[in-house]
């Protein structure tokens, strides 16, 4: 009977893990996007001349949403997506129109028209302050004063990357390039 009696506890243990549950495999994470941006001067945009005595204020951003990573787009996780544009901005300092614009020397690849629209949508909603040309002259007695002031449109150049790190992206903004 020891026997036996020895052989139980084991036989009740090894029952007993087969009753045990396994842990299911955690789920799958979504991915996440990310997109950083930073202005672009390449030396082709034309810019305004000062006469003497202007002085040009404004055309910052005081408003900026962050474009979000196309939701379309994370199941497939894709490489790194540049878009580039020119961001068109009004007398008021509104964001009137959002091109696309090739960087220059770097061959124009078709992207996901999806990254072009998340683009657009955040830039749209931005604000800069108004670009305003103030002009100044003196009098007679050597006292300045402000002649003549006047808001002008203007557009800026950005960059925008998209990117997806091991199943995630996220939303950053990089320094300018200069």
């Amino acid at each position: 009977m020891t026997r036996r009696s020895s052989l139980l506890p084991g036989l009740l243990a090894l029952g007993m893990a087969g009753c045990a549950t396994v842990a299911k495999p955690p789920a799958k994470v979504p991915n996440e996007g990310s997109t950083s941006y930073h202005m672009v001067d390449d030396g082709q945009m034309a810019h305004y001349k000062l006469a003497l005595g202007d002085v040009a204020t404004g055309g910052g951003t005081i408003q900026r949403v962050l474009p979000t990573y196309p939701p379309t787009q994370l199941a497939a996780c894709p490489p790194v997506v540049d878009v580039q544009v020119q961001v068109i901005v009004g007398t008021t300092g509104k964001a009137s129109e959002v091109r696309h614009y090739p960087a220059a020397g770097a061959p124009d690849t078709p992207n996901p028209p999806q990254f072009f629209d998340a683009v657009r949508m955040a830039v749209m909603q931005w604000q800069f302050a108004p670009l305003r040309i103030d002009h100044w002259a003196a009098d007679a007695d050597g006292n300045t004063h402000e002649v003549d002031s006047k808001t002008k449109p203007f557009s800026l150049v950005y960059a925008f990357r998209f990117e997806c790190h091991a199943g995630k992206a996220s939303v950053s903004s990089a320094p300018a390039q200069g």
